[in-house]
């Protein structure tokens, strides 16, 4: 079983930065998948960006790719968005989610945990 805890959200201004944070629980962090999705108000919940486990590639949706970095701490069991030149339209719940299978990065239900997300409030 892994619990993850996101932090780090805030309401920002356009063009501003943010970080969040992704605390897992566990001591086989290096073997889990790990990726971020988020939810706006009255869309379904999208890929965001990804680290496949044991060093297998970072990905990144094409909304986010050269605005959004991804990265793991797997001494520390935490996975971090670094989310620069935010936009109104990044405005969403942002979650974190692992899985230890093979799955295809971008698909909800390849992801056996998650968290309970954390607001991101972008204006214009």
């Amino acid at each position: 079983q892994v619990q993850l805890v996101e932090s780090g959200g805030r309401l920002v201004q356009a063009g501003g930065s943010l970080r969040l944070s992704c605390a897992a629980s566990g001591r086989t962090f290096s073997e889990y998948t790990m990726g971020w999705f988020r939810q706006a108000p009255g869309k379904e919940r999208e890929f965001v960006a990804a680290s496949r486990s044991r060093g297998g590639g970072i990905y990144y949706s094409d909304s986010v790719k050269g605005r959004f970095t991804i990265s793991r701490g797997n001494g520390k069991n935490t996975v971090t968005l670094q989310m620069n030149n935010l936009k109104p339209e990044d405005t969403a719940i942002y979650y974190c989610a692992a899985t230890a299978r093979v799955i295809s990065l971008w698909v909800l239900s390849g992801y056996d945990y998650w968290g309970q997300g954390t607001q991101v409030t972008v204006s214009s």
